[in-house]
């Protein structure tokens, strides 16, 4: 399998000279399996130079799995240009909602509305599937598989798990590590914890012994004192449940995007610092806009 990486940032693209070593744009990852298959995570801003590559190979069949549907994971969907033309195929995977009754297409049908873009959703000239998944359902992708896990995050939020002929990706979308909403002594204190202890084991379960694990730390531990509820996770916090899992490779991303780069490789470097004890069991790295790995 390979991957490349085409959006790290989180919540609102930020691009020029202070993000140009890690990127500006938002969450976007490609995949190819081993016979090519294409399979995309999130629609963020990195989508766009994604498509301008595929526009040598047309037509093309793209399967993108949508995390969730907040602004920086699909606000490059309407710009993925192979739904213009003809002969391709687009299946857009994700989260039926049962607030909405809907599923992936709202994500659609909401952005291509006229008081928004230009153009109409039954003016695209691609074959454009919608497909509704549940948790911990596996779909096949030519010789790959895509599981879907419920994660944490103020809307629905699934992380998905690839596996590829012995090789696997893990990538968390938006996730908040899970945590008590009742203080110690409170009645529903430990009827509580053992229920997000429970969520959080088969989280752990689900990504165990990937090879990489692509997950959301956007902020320090002492940030994130700050935004506890706002759905994201922090760079310790990561490294703790890629070592829970037994990873292999630790890629973090979704940097907040008010930091430069000189800045987000100081905090990731203290947060290093503070795991030096574990460099032997796991590697860990900042997620980068146009990296591509090979597993």
């Amino acid at each position: 399998m390979k991957l490349k990486f085409w959006g790290v940032r989180g919540s609102i693209p930020s691009p020029g000279d202070a993000t140009v070593r890690y990127g500006g744009n938002t969450t976007c990852i490609e995949i190819r399996s081993d016979d090519n298959e294409l399979i995309i995570l999130d629609g963020g801003t990195g989508i766009f130079p994604l498509a301008q590559t595929l526009l040598k190979c047309l037509p093309v069949t793209a399967h993108i799995f949508n995390t969730h549907s907040h602004w920086d994971h699909i606000q490059g969907l309407p710009f993925f240009i192979p739904m213009f033309i003809p002969g391709n195929v687009i299946k857009l995977f994700g989260a039926f909602d049962p607030v909405s009754g809907e599923g992936p297409e709202r994500i659609m049908n909401m952005q291509l509305q006229y008081s928004y873009f230009p153009v109409s959703e039954a003016e695209l000239k691609s074959r454009i599937e919608y497909i509704a998944m549940m948790p911990n359902e596996t779909v096949t992708v030519g010789d790959a598989t895509v599981t879907s896990v419920l994660l944490n995050h103020p809307v629905i939020n699934f992380g998905y798990r690839i596996n590829c002929n012995g090789k696997s990706i893990f990538f968390t979308g938006d996730h908040e590590p899970h945590f008590n909403i009742y203080e110690p002594g409170d009645d529903a204190h430990d009827e509580y914890q053992a229920l997000i202890d429970e969520q959080r084991l088969c989280i752990i379960d689900a990504m165990r012994g990937v090879d990489i694990l692509i997950a959301d730390s956007s902020y320090t531990e002492n940030e994130y004192q700050t935004k506890k509820g706002w759905g994201h996770g922090t760079f310790d916090g990561c490294i703790r449940l890629a070592l829970d899992a037994g990873v292999k490779t630790l890629y973090c991303t979704h940097h907040e995007p008010t930091r430069c780069d000189n800045e987000l490789e100081n905090v990731f470097s203290d947060a290093l610092n503070r795991h030096a004890s574990i460099s032997d069991k796991l590697d860990v790295r900042l997620a980068r806009e146009g990296v591509e790995i090979v597993i």
